[in-house]
């Protein structure tokens, strides 16, 4: 079976041109001693807004390796799919990050919801009481059908064994308990699926491109148990020996990357922490600090994400906070040198010039750059060397050291 390393670190390249600047970072951490696994993801919605295909990112990961001499496993994860998105992804990618979130709650068969129960309910582990677990059958075996579903199909055309899959449940409204987590896994392994990443909900706030917002003991206490439900799960379900946690929105949760690393130091734990936005991000942050027509177009960025704010922001609006009095006027941004345009965006939340409302604005406003075309392209090219920089200086200084890498 292809199997997914401990530690992997899921990085969206939304234009194809970072794939080194991201190997790079691993790299760096391998140099430290510690195996880090890249994992090129891009969602169905990205592909759309930009009009890209996954056999580009596949192109573009496949270049970075050889030129870089990546000899340790990397992968391709279509990002969210679901059964009538997957088909355009199954040439391309090995890692499916199946999305059934929408399907929570909905209405289950009460003789499956019985059968279940009868195997799993009242037996102690972590207080489940059979009507318990009819409850948690109820809310959650609608969705995990489906998940079936969709692995079956892409079982039909990869062949077993041939792919990772991931199960998402993050994308809903209230987060999954220990018990519940637990059951949900009992369900995939009876569904036939052998998940090896499953994307909870935690309680906070997982805001794009910002850090973490809400109470840090409680999102220690609920990530410790839930490294023990996957232990559990693993030893009582028969699910792969390497099942592990993913966090999605995972990047820029600075707050949150000493918690984890120490809990999974503590429990010899895996983890698969998926960014995406932070290096679109970079590369405006690279642009800009690149002076002359790279910062004009970092400017004109903003200008068209601010005057297109309402169409940007509604397909993100649960995972965004953007007060619009914090935004800068274009014509107060047009006035910024390359200094005060990084300052602004930059995830320093120490520096008083740190304005989290633009950063967001930015991190939803790619479809603009993505309606540039080859002019946007080409600035990157032209702009490579300060972008890189930026890529990789961030992905590994303030995402894998603090997670992975620091005691």
């Amino acid at each position: 079976m292809l199997t997914l390393s401990n530690y992997s670190l899921g990085v969206g390249d939304r234009f194809a041109h970072q794939a080194k600047a991201q190997l790079r970072a691993c790299i760096l951490a391998a140099e430290q001693g510690v195996d880090v696994v890249p994992v090129w993801n891009k969602s169905n919605r990205e592909h759309t807004i930009i009009g890209s295909e996954p056999d580009s990112v596949r192109a573009a990961a496949d270049a970075a390796v050889h030129e870089l001499g990546w000899k340790k496993p990397y992968h391709l994860d279509a990002d969210h799919i679901r059964l009538e998105t997957v088909d355009r992804f199954l040439n391309a990618c090995d890692f499916y990050t199946i999305d059934v979130a929408d399907s929570i709650g909905q209405p289950a068969e009460a003789q499956a919801v019985k059968a279940f129960a009868d195997r799993h309910g009242g037996k102690g582990e972590f207080g489940i009481t059979r009507p318990e677990a009819e409850r948690i059958a109820g809310k959650y075996s609608k969705a995990v059908h489906q998940a079936g579903e969709i692995y079956r199909k892409i079982e039909a055309a990869k062949g077993v064994g041939n792919f990772i899959t991931e199960v998402s449940m993050d994308e809903t409204d209230s987060p999954q308990t220990p018990p519940e987590l637990l059951l949900i896994l009992a369900m995939l392994a009876d569904e036939g699926v052998p998940v090896q990443t499953i994307a909870p909900k935690f309680t906070g706030r997982f805001n794009k491109g910002v850090d973490y917002v809400g109470d840090l003991l409680q999102f220690e206490k609920e990530f410790r148990e839930d490294l023990g439900v996957i232990a559990t799960a693993i030893r009582k379900f028969g699910l792969p020996g390497n099942l592990k946690l993913s966090v999605h929105s995972g990047s820029d949760k600075f707050s949150l990357y000493p918690i984890m690393g120490r809990a999974l130091r503590e429990r010899g734990a895996g983890l698969h922490l998926k960014t995406a936005g932070t290096t679109w991000l970079e590369e405006v942050i690279g642009l800009a600090e690149a002076d002359g027509e790279g910062l004009e177009l970092a400017k004109e960025i903003y200008a068209k994400a601010l005057k297109k704010k309402d169409e940007l922001c509604q397909p993100y609006a649960s995972v965004i906070d953007i007060n619009a009095a914090k935004l800068p006027s274009e014509t107060v941004v047009n006035g910024w040198n390359a200094e005060q345009f990084v300052a602004a965006i930059r995830h320093e939340p120490s520096n008083p010039a740190f304005n989290a409302s633009l950063r967001q604005l930015i991190h939803v406003g790619f479809k603009v750059a993505a309606q540039m075309g080859d002019r946007y392209l080409k600035m990157l090219e032209r702009c490579e060397a300060s972008i890189s920089r930026t890529v990789t200086g961030n992905l590994f200084e303030r995402h894998l050291q603090p997670l992975f890498i620091m005691k």
